[in-house]
């Protein structure tokens, strides 16, 4: 579960990027974050992993507050940026190792870990070969790998699809499944909303920093009192935001 409670955040004394927004995601839910480039998708999604610290509010990752706790939060969690582009002079496998020593995972579970995730995103050849031989798509994959390696409860993605085939695409929407199926947590950003439609349960729509809509797609179209689709949903409540 994460809870964000009045959390706000500005930069330069006056672009307020996030305008203390208040969300709960709940276990067993797929919620997508959706919103305009500079709507303060990113800037939240670093508050709550820990990278930004927020100006007020609070923010916890199954209870453990962000910024009190942040080892113990951190560990409840697997993230993956925006950019896979890090540790590139590493090999794929010592990338793994080295995640797997972050979260003390212990020699026989990481290598089953290892192997099994491997084998469903095809990358078992390419573990010995160095990350920046890589395309950005396998990238991609091996930072998802890395961000699964501890099995975390909570799943935290920012635009995890950029650069996926349409294989590996469908592979992680299906873990994605499996993941909620599990009663656990599942928060990600995207930009893609044929996407966001097909799997989640929930979708929040920020813009200027404001969380204009949080609620299951059945709650939007009651809202909007009609069937449409979420490309339209979406287009109409920020150009509306944009009148006001």
């Amino acid at each position: 579960m994460i809870e964000i409670t009045n959390v706000s955040k500005t930069f330069g004394g006056k672009n307020k990027a996030v305008d203390n927004i208040s969300l709960l995601i709940p276990d067993g839910e797929i919620v997508g974050f959706l919103g305009p480039n500079g709507a303060g998708k990113t800037t939240t999604i670093k508050m709550i992993t820990g990278i930004l610290r927020s100006d007020s509010g609070s923010i916890k990752i199954n209870g453990i507050d962000i910024e009190k706790e942040p080892i113990k939060a951190k560990k409840q969690f697997g993230f993956v940026p925006d950019s896979p582009d890090m540790f590139l002079r590493l090999k794929g496998i010592e990338y793994l190792n080295f995640m797997a020593d972050v979260y003390e995972v212990d020699e026989n579970d990481r290598k089953i870990r290892i192997d099994g995730l491997a084998e469903r995103f095809g990358m078992t050849e390419a573990l010995f070969d160095e990350i920046q031989g890589y395309s950005h798509g396998m990238r991609q994959k091996i930072v998802l790998m890395g961000a699964l390696i501890h099995e975390p409860s909570v799943w935290i993605l920012d635009e995890p699809m950029t650069g996926l085939d349409p294989k590996s695409s469908f592979i992680l929407k299906e873990m994605m499944k499996e993941h909620a199926a599990k009663n656990k947590t599942l928060f990600f950003s995207t930009h893609v909303l044929d996407v966001a439609e097909k799997i989640c349960t929930k979708v929040a729509i920020i813009n200027k920093g404001k969380i204009l809509f949080y609620g299951s797609m059945e709650d939007m179209r009651h809202h909007f009192k009609g069937d449409e689709s979420l490309e339209k949903m979406f287009l109409e409540l920020v150009e509306n935001e944009k009148d006001a």
